[in-house]
């Protein structure tokens, strides 16, 4: 029996422990390609919303849904590639995550409409959401529970990397290439991670699992998809109250409760609904949702600001979101150090205070500010995630078992994705509804158009550009009051963003435990607390 000054007995086992951050240098790779899956897309979008041969001539909505199409996926398959991993072994799970989302990729590249991007960006989703909750449980396999937080810290920084990679390869490949090449970026990536996880990752299970839940992953699934498609439908007709909209939405929403009753009911939920009667859980798995509710809502219209109201190339694009990468690229793998300091509780309160600040802050961005304020702006935006998603994950995943840590992946990157796709949906719609009012004026003054020209041309900034194009010379004044209306549009939106950061920042002040405050039982409300309890090294 170890002494009272000895380290705890290790549970890693040693061949394991001495590779471990070869291993998750490999596991970095994977959560490289998926999160480059987006981020590449962002700087893309002004792209392939432009007429063919240039692009595919997607509109407003359908470039949300090829976001969003990846995201419902992904957010609907985590529950049961969660389980799969505890069930069958993690590592054969993200081998087969990384192949579809090869595969996917390489089939988005050659897509020949809208239509086609969007089934193979769900694709893409499918492969993804076997991929991002066994990266996150091998990573709680591989290290001992003192290094976790470290490890995660990590883990959330290579976010930072990809989000810098993405738009600047993708600007740099739009700049030679066709817009299909931004997804062959992701082949050479999948290639080499493949390799190096056969060879390097070790294999974990479940040595107790739970039966699969497929009733319980249609809910969800169907749940998310008529939520997200009523918000986005709204905004594409800029109008709430008709009743494809507030059926799909009060469908979706029905939908969900069900699903939570269900699991509730279920000796096998695909979510095990009893982990939210820890409120530190609960209240880090909402702020991870609402930080990105705002980040992918705010990263969707910026494209259009910097590339469609400045001017900027998708390069140039790409380029001006390096603060934001390198801050949390910087401040993550260390956000362990000040919660140690302060506390769970303070840091992200702080990180979500200041995450609202900057979203208010893209209100004072026009046509005409310098764009060192963008660059400071989304500094300080990244800094703010770097603080509030590693404590709020190593919360999350500390209050499991080992052996849960694929269910606890699943839950913690599911409500990122929800979030997400939430807030392209709501954000966007709000964008799009209020771009619509400040232009409409101005499109019904253009002689020759059609009504159903004018519902198209108010949908997106670059729907009216479209129009302004055919008009030669009289298509300026139409293209300064469609700048005009844009930025209003995003002014609008960004401070919608704000007010849900700053809800964010009372969930973590209310709900998330302060510094010196008795440390919960890890799982307390589940089955096998105790026997963790006793092994935890803390």
């Amino acid at each position: 029996m170890a002494t009272s000054d000895s380290a705890p007995p290790r549970k890693v086992p040693e061949a394991v422990h001495r590779r471990r951050w070869a291993v998750l240098a490999v596991l970095l790779c994977s959560l490289l390609v998926v999160v480059l899956g987006n981020s590449v897309l962002n700087v893309a979008m002004k792209t392939i919303a432009a007429p063919a041969p240039t692009g595919l001539g997607a509109t407003q909505s359908e470039l949300a849904w090829a976001i969003n199409a990846y995201t419902l996926v992904f957010a609907g398959m985590l529950f049961t590639a969660g389980l799969l991993g505890d069930r069958w072994g993690r590592k054969k799970v993200l081998l087969f995550g990384m192949t579809v989302f090869g595969v996917g990729s390489a089939l988005a590249a050659m897509a020949g409409s809208p239509a086609e991007l969007i089934a193979y960006r769900a694709l893409m989703g499918f492969g993804g959401a076997f991929v991002m909750p066994s990266t996150l449980a091998i990573i709680m396999n591989v290290f001992e529970r003192e290094e976790q937080p470290k490890a995660i810290g990590i883990w959330a920084g290579a976010v930072g990397l990809a989000i810098a990679i993405g738009p600047i390869t993708g600007g740099i490949l739009l700049s030679h290439f066709w817009w299909g090449s931004v997804f062959l970026i992701n082949l050479p990536i999948v290639t080499a991670a493949l390799i190096a996880m056969a060879v390097l990752v070790p294999d974990s299970k479940d040595p107790r699992p739970g039966r699969l839940d497929p009733f319980g992953v249609l809910l969800s699934v169907i749940g998310l998809v008529l939520l997200v498609y009523g918000i986005i439908r709204g905004g594409q007709l800029a109008d709430f109250t008709v009743p494809e909209v507030y059926g799909t939405v009060g469908g979706g929403l029905l939908v969900l409760v069900l699903f939570v009753l269900h699991e509730r009911r279920s000796t096998h939920p695909a979510m095990d609904v009893r982990y939210f009667r820890n409120p530190a859980f609960s209240a880090a798995v909402s702020s991870l949702a609402l930080v990105f509710f705002g980040l992918m809502g705010v990263t969707f219209f910026m494209v259009f600001y910097t590339q469609s109201a400045r001017g900027f190339t998708p390069l140039q694009s790409g380029l001006l979101m390096l603060p934001l990468a390198a801050a949390q690229m910087i401040f993550a793998p260390r956000a362990r150090l000040v919660v140690e300091r302060f506390g769970a509780r303070a840091v992200c309160t702080g990180g979500m205070v200041v995450m609202a600040a900057t979203m208010a802050g893209y209100a004072l961005l026009d046509a005409h500010t310098p764009i060192w304020v963008l660059e400071v702006l989304f500094l300080f935006q990244g800094a703010a995630m770097a603080h509030i998603t590693p404590p709020a994950t190593v919360s999350i995943m500390q209050s499991l078992p080992r052996e849960k840590a694929g269910s606890g992946s699943a839950v913690n990157n599911t409500f990122r994705q929800i979030g997400g796709a939430l807030g392209v949906a709501v954000l966007g719609s709000v964008l799009s509804t209020v771009y619509r009012d400040g232009v409409s004026g101005r499109l019904e003054a253009v002689p020759g158009l059609s009504e159903e020209a004018r519902h198209t041309a108010g949908e997106s900034i670059e729907a009216t550009r479209a129009v302004a194009g055919r008009l030669g010379p009289a298509g300026a004044d139409l293209m300064g009051r469609a700048q005009d209306a844009f930025v209003h549009a995003m002014h609008v939106t960004v401070l919608g963003a704000a007010a849900v950061a700053l809800l964010g920042a009372l969930v973590a002040v209310l709900f998330l435990p302060a510094k010196n405050a008795a440390r919960s039982p890890a799982g307390a409300g589940r089955p096998g607390a105790e026997k963790e309890q006793a092994g935890a090294g803390q």
